[in-house]
């Protein structure tokens, strides 16, 4: 259990990996983990296995593209991909929009 994804982005507006990093940082689900230093990003067997939220780190920006940014997200593709995300997905159609 845990999967990780290298993730390419391509924004509309440019967004440096500062403010991408802040932004994730207020998402619901997501843990920043994301230090330059050996060991300072998430990977799957430490943080994604077993646990409900989705890890990201690695978070660059894209020299081959302008607007890019790659990161390294991590999660436990049970929990997250399946189980875990179901409910979350029902409890907000049932907060919003039922």
């Amino acid at each position: 259990y845990g999967h990780s994804e290298a993730v390419h982005v391509e924004t509309r507006e440019k967004l440096n990996a500062s403010q991408a990093r802040a932004l994730l940082e207020k998402a619901p689900g997501i843990v920043v983990l994301d230090e330059h230093r050996d060991g300072g990003y998430p990977t799957a067997v430490s943080e994604g296995a077993t646990h409900d939220p989705v890890y990201v780190g690695r978070i660059r920006e894209d020299i081959s593209l302008p607007r890019g940014l790659d990161m390294w997200v991590v999660a436990d593709n049970v929990r997250k991909g399946a189980a875990l995300n179901s409910i979350q997905i029902a409890e907000i159609l049932v907060k919003e929009y039922l």
